[in-house]
């Protein structure tokens, strides 16, 4: 057992509060039921998903200092259950704890534009943290086991990490950002059989899908195909913005790729909480795109 109550704040980002409402929903569930306290962060601002500082670098770092500033007002981590956000606040937190001994000045300055917002000033005390690693770091593999319940036997879950949680940050402190094993470690816990293949851990292809959207439709299916073809019955991701790629759009990227594809994509604490009990209604897998029923029906659910 845990000999404490673990407490984050919460920052759920944008795209899980609306199109992917179900990674909301499944956070909220999953963490209760593992008994993690979540203190949302509802003043915090979107972090800009890495295009603020195609315009402005010092925009990028205030708006996310200043994000990190609630977390460090409540002396907790900040939590993250996005990759795209993990990655872009996480840089930033790395960024301004170099300037601190590097370029004090440029700290200066945005902690001046925050102080004009009435904001506190980013002091570099916390950690920006996905729940990924805080489940395995923090909480425990051997802690998750003890709690399933409905053990995901013969289930194979292809893992895509994509590539911000992994690589969005310069110093990767819980998995080898080239041959990661965390969510496949996870996996294994709950009972289910890791799937891997070459495209686990590069790009989804949402960041083209705006201006070369074939482009980002066939990154896509190739990694789904890649996966259908070990023999997956699901994929699992960290990422809301990849959940978009890799199932809302799946109908588009068959017809781009020419191939029916139909494969389940789940967001991870809707798979971990399914292996605790929860049911799938609770956890939202009813809202996919892609129909989660022949997973469930394995599953005996």
């Amino acid at each position: 057992m845990l000999s404490q109550t673990l407490k984050y704040a919460y920052f759920p980002g944008c795209v899980a509060q609306g199109a992917c409402r179900e990674l909301y929903q499944s956070t909220q569930v999953l963490t209760q039921v593992l008994g993690i306290e979540l203190i949302e962060l509802k003043k915090a601002a979107c972090c800009g998903s890495g295009t603020f500082k195609e315009d402005s670098q010092l925009l990028e770092d205030t708006v996310n200092a200043r994000n990190i500033a609630l977390a460090e007002e409540l002396n907790l981590p900040l939590l993250t259950h996005c990759s795209t956000c993990q990655g872009v606040i996480g840089h930033v937190d790395e960024r301004l704890k170099e300037s601190q001994e590097t370029e004090p000045a440029y700290l200066e300055q945005i902690n001046g534009l925050l102080q004009k917002q009435s904001c506190s000033p980013y002091q570099g005390s916390t950690e920006v943290k996905h729940l990924l690693w805080a489940l395995v770091a923090d909480y425990g593999l051997e802690e998750i086991q003890n709690r399933v319940t409905h053990k995901l036997s013969d289930l194979k879950c292809a893992a895509f990490y994509g590539c911000y949680l992994l690589r969005g940050q310069t110093n990767l402190l819980y998995d080898d950002p080239y041959q990661p094993e965390s969510m496949e470690n996870v996996f294994r816990a709950i009972g289910a059989i890791p799937i891997y293949y070459r495209g686990r851990t590069q790009c989804c292809g949402w960041p083209l899908s705006s201006y070369a959207t074939n482009q980002a439709f066939q990154m896509a299916g190739t990694h789904v195909s890649e996966a259908i073809d070990k023999g997956a019955d699901c994929m699992v991701t960290p990422c809301p913005l990849c959940h978009l790629n890799l199932d809302s759009r799946q109908p588009e990227v068959e017809k781009v790729i020419g191939r029916k594809l139909g494969l389940p994509v789940l967001h991870l604490p809707q798979l971990i909480a399914l292996a605790l009990g929860i049911s799938p209604k609770e956890l939202g897998l009813d809202r996919h795109i892609v129909s989660t029923r022949p997973l469930l029906e394995k599953l005996g659910l």
